[in-house]
């Protein structure tokens, strides 16, 4: 568990440092490079960059889920963290969730590419 709380920090780090608009080592998206339309991901991790340094108009110009979204995501974190260092084990997360988050991205990732 330490180990992907480091791991998170450090990558938080080198994305708030190197800006992937600028810096060539970051991930392609290969359903844009495949189809040439916008997957539910595309944009989000200059959208996260612009979110880490407090942009967040910008943020949501670049990917609009990520600054919706992003909060939910580290409450998700911390309540895992939580129930780690309480209980020493994950809590459940129910399928419903996941069910919800799927049905999110996709509706996102065609309206995206319709607008």
């Amino acid at each position: 568990m330490w180990a992907c709380a480091l791991a998170i920090l450090v990558g938080t780090m080198v994305l708030f440092v190197f800006d992937p608009a600028r810096h060539g080592f970051y991930p392609q998206c290969y359903f844009r490079k495949l189809t040439g339309w916008a997957c539910p991901g595309c944009g989000g991790l200059r959208a996260a960059h612009e979110l880490l340094h407090c942009r967040v108009g910008e943020s949501f110009r670049l990917n609009p889920i990520v600054p919706l979204v992003g909060p939910f995501f580290l409450v998700w974190v911390g309540w895992m963290i939580w129930g780690w260092v309480r209980h020493r084990q994950l809590p459940e997360v129910r399928p419903a969730w996941w069910w919800i988050l799927l049905v999110v991205l996709v509706v996102f990732g065609v309206g995206r590419n319709l607008v």
